[in-house]
Parts: C-alpha cells; structure tokens; sequence
C-alpha cells in the first residue's frame, strides 16, 4: 500500500505558500519598480510627504533613513518611522509606501487593538522561533509525544503572528489611501497607482502567513503520523 512520505507532505503544505511568496515578491518589486518612474504630480517627494503628514496629522514621531530599498518599517518603541532609499523619491510609488508607515503610526496613537496584540505575542513568538522546532524534534527523537506537542505549539505563534499581522497591514494601507487623499498630497488620478502598490506589497504578507499556516499543519501531521504508528 502507497504512503505519503515526509517529503511530498512537506511539498503539499509548504509548495503553495512558497509559490505565493515567489509571486507576490516579483509582484511587488515590479509593482513598486514601474510606479517608481512616476512622478508625483505635485512635485512632492516621499520624504517631503512624511513631514506634510506628520505635521497634519499631528503626530510625534521622528523620520530617519534605513538602509536598503522596501525596507520601510515604523518603530512603535523608538516613535520613528524609517524610511529606505526607494522610498524618499519624488514617485507615486514611494509616497505610498511612506503613507502605509505612517498609517501604522496612527494605529500606534489611536492604540489599535490588533496592532497591541501583535506588540504584546512578539516576545513569545521571537522564543518560540527557535525552541519550538528543538523541542518538536527533541520529542519525535525520544518519543515524548508530550515535548513534541508543546513544540508545536511554541513554533505556532509564528503563524498567529503572521495572521494577526494580515489586519495591522491591511488597516495601514487603507489609512494611507485616505490620508493621501485628504490631505491632497496625490491626485486624484493617482491615487489608482498607490492603490495598486499598496496591494503588491500586502500580497506578501498573505504569502507569509500561508507559508507559516502550511509549516504548522506539516509538522502536526507529522505528530499525528507518529501517535498512528505507534
């Protein structure tokens, strides 16, 4: 009789999220690369659009550099959003990029629930990361159903991170789109190419919680495999 070996399990769970993941970071790159060629109406640069929003929005948050492209990220700790080079420049697809950080700022001044909770897991999935697989293998290694379990539990706070992370990004992206068109920092006809940035760029985080999604149920089958074995 035919059984499913290790392997091809691992491919069914972990082939689609990987597929994604590939195409949401070619999606996103040549999203982000086209827009990037054009310039935004007003003249206004990502950098410039950080500092008109901040001021407009009344926010107390710094804007530094981080090296790199696309790697734009707010600092809820340090109350800074940090801008890469790709996203200074005076394109649609830059200001948008700045607008999601800043969305996330906002969600940080307005205490937005799903962002606190991911703060508040961070700790746990950060220890859980790398304890979760040892133990997962420690127990499948000794037969100590009970270690393996509690592994897989430790190593799926990674994908409830992931999952949590889904609504923080969307909601930022939707702030961006509001806010560049409240505050006239983009046209009207522009705001159709932010939109198509934003999106790219959420795909990415979808990829990953599916790839996270698919490592946890490959690893539960694998404890499931090996309690039916027994």
């Amino acid at each position: 009789m035919y059984t499913t070996s290790s392997f091809e399990l691992y491919l069914l769970f972990a082939l689609p999220g990987l597929l994604l993941g590939l195409w949401a970071q070619y999606s996103l790159r040549s999203t982000f690369a086209r827009y990037a060629q054009v310039p935004t109406a007003t003249g206004v640069t990502g950098q410039q659009a950080a500092e008109l929003l901040i001021r407009d929005l009344g926010l107390q948050i710094g804007v530094q550099g981080t090296p790199g492209m696309l790697t734009d990220f707010y600092d809820p700790g340090g109350k800074t959003i940090n801008l890469s080079q790709s996203s200074v420049q005076g394109s649609v697809a830059s200001v948008a990029v700045v607008a999601h950080e800043l969305g996330h700022a906002v969600q940080d001044a307005q205490n937005y629930t799903p962002m606190r909770l991911r703060g508040a897991i961070v700790p746990a999935v950060q220890t859980g990361a790398w304890v979760g697989p040892l133990m997962f293998i420690g127990g499948l290694a000794f037969n100590n159903e009970s270690l393996a379990f509690v592994g897989l539990i430790a190593f799926s706070l990674g994908a409830l991170f992931a999952l949590v992370t889904l609504p923080v990004e969307f909601d930022a992206s939707r702030r961006a789109l509001v806010m560049l068109q409240q505050y006239n920092v983009l046209e009207p006809a522009e705001l159709p190419a932010a939109q198509r940035v934003l999106r790219a760029a959420a795909l990415t985080y979808v990829a990953a919680a599916l790839q996270s999604l698919g490592t946890v149920l490959y690893y539960a089958t694998m404890l499931v495999g090996r309690r039916s074995d027994d």
